[in-house]
């Protein structure tokens, strides 16, 4: 194998510490990766836009990336070019030192001497960030640079927009130049270490373990779990991740055979039993009472949000969800009417136009059905705190809220179909199997909270018209399928009364 000039970056030197396998794969057989999802892309660009931003609290710098990313000769020479003129303030300065790339985000020459700063989107420090910092400071000093400081720059989840965003105060910034003084001696053999990962001819052996979601998603779960089949240990809900690896590290990956002497909760015993013997469970005592107590006529309600590191609109918060639609089932007797919310996307704070449609829509009594009340209650406060002038009818709909997933999460009903999950996802296609959400183009939360914050910021690439439909319907089939669940277990008491 003919040996390389660029081995290492930041972002492989971490995979790279998590798992050696994922290392290789990275770099030997790239498009084995498992796709990017639209949520997982949303957040690299959110990360991206926050950086830019955070070089307004160093103003006047260079910026030394160049437009092709992967140019390193060129980004390596303008850092040169940039020092050697005496920039006191230089945006990714790049540096290379034995096999290892690295672009510093910020880096600053004051009175005490050169600072590294690195941006992260996230509201604190992680341990990962300052193996990330570690890993850049070595490969500065190697190029001559004497660090008198390090410092992660994070956004301050404390901060509210009033107005023009303040940047000073939306970032925090944290030294850890102790703890990368700590790090930094272990690094060069870490390098090494990582080096002959790469230059190996054939794939590290390493099996799944903790590591494969800690501290990032692997991106090849798909290559390294494949052999993983339905009906396995690691959908036990509420396990600790620890007890799953133990099982499969004695062999055990069908549910079926875990043994009976296996310390499990109730409800995970429960779901063991259940698939071994392939029967469902009814505590029909407390699932007839849940129903019986329900006051129509009853509304199905859904609440989409959105979040971003840099607040959008005045009185939010880094990464604060804002709700920007809803769907609502009304079922009173034999029928169902439907009712909707998608805001505009021209740049406008969605949250009163949601608010004053929510209260006309909801009514004046009847509960109102969601899944997960902590979810759409929590928004609901969030609302009432930034416009008190509607608390008194948002409050009324607080304490109309009764949550669907009690009877799942408390075990009052399971199936082996919902695999140990009470998440919807899960349980529609347990209940009620001929409706899916897999046909519909927009499928998850997730990626319908990152298409409409893309429209909204004018980053969208598609069919606006047909997009929106498609936000509607999926939002709509999260309250239709809430409809329908609760027949299926309107249904399923009826057996037993």
């Amino acid at each position: 194998m003919a040996k390389r000039k660029y081995y290492l970056s930041k972002s492989t030197f971490l995979k790279g510490l998590q798992c050696e396998k994922a290392l290789y794969f990275h770099k030997h057989h790239y498009n084995l990766k498992d796709k990017i999802t639209e949520a997982q892309q949303a957040i690299f660009d959110q990360g991206n836009s926050v950086g830019e931003l955070a070089h307004q609290l160093f103003p006047g710098g260079v910026n030394c990336q160049p437009e092709v990313f992967y140019e390193y000769n060129k980004a390596l020479a303008s850092t040169r070019q940039a020092l050697d003129h005496g920039r006191p303030v230089i945006y990714e300065a790049a540096f290379f030192f034995n096999g290892v790339f690295v672009y510093a985000d910020i880096l600053v020459e004051d009175e005490e001497g050169w600072k590294v700063y690195e941006v992260k989107s996230s509201t604190s420090v992680k341990e990962v960030n300052i193996q990330d910092a570690a890993l850049q400071s070595y490969v500065i000093e190697q190029n001559g640079i004497e660090l008198k400081d390090v410092c992660i720059v994070h956004l301050d989840n404390t901060y509210e927009r009033d107005g023009e965003v303040q940047v000073d105060e939306l970032f925090t910034k944290t030294s850890v130049l102790s703890e990368v003084n700590t790090l930094l001696p272990r690094i060069p053999k870490e390098i090494e270490r990582l080096k002959t990962v790469i230059d190996r001819e054939t794939l590290p052996e390493k099996s799944i373990g903790a590591h494969c979601s800690s501290p990032y998603k692997c991106d090849f779960m798909g290559q390294c779990w494949g052999h993983i089949p339905e009906e396995n240990v690691f959908n036990i809900g509420n396990l600790r991740t620890k007890k799953k690896f133990e099982l499969y590290d004695q062999g055990i990956i069908l549910i079926k055979y875990i043994p009976d002497k296996f310390e499990l909760s109730d409800k995970q015993r429960m779901q063991v039993e259940g698939v071994k013997n392939n029967t469902s469970y009814t505590d029909s005592i407390r699932l007839n009472q849940f129903l019986d107590e329900l006051q129509g006529p009853l509304y199905f309600l859904d609440f989409e949000t959105m979040g971003s590191g840099v607040p959008l609109f005045d009185h939010t918060r880094p990464h604060q969800q804002i709700p920007f639609q809803y769907s609502l089932h009304v079922q009173d007797a034999d029928q169902i009417k439907h009712f909707e919310f998608l805001a505009e996307t021209d740049g406008t704070d969605p949250r009163i136009s949601f608010i004053k449609q929510l209260i006309s829509d909801c009514g004046s009594e009847g509960d109102i059905l969601v899944y997960n009340i902590s979810f759409e209650q929590s928004k609901t406060e969030d609302l009432i705190q930034a416009y008190p002038d509607y608390k008194v009818p948002l409050e009324r709909i607080i304490r109309r809220l009764k949550d669907l997933m009690e009877p799942f999460q408390k075990g009052w009903y399971y199936t082996p179909e919902m695999k140990g999950s009470y998440s919807i996802k899960q349980v529609l296609p347990a209940l009620v199997p001929e409706l899916s959400y897999k046909q519909l183009n927009i499928n998850e939360g997730g990626t319908a909270s990152a298409t409409f914050a893309a429209m909204a910021n004018g980053t969208f690439e598609g069919d606006y018209d047909q997009t929106r439909k498609d936000l509607l319907e999926y939002c709509k089939m999260d309250t239709y399928a809430m409809v329908e669940i609760l027949r299926v277990l309107r249904d399923r008491v009826k057996e037993y009364y």
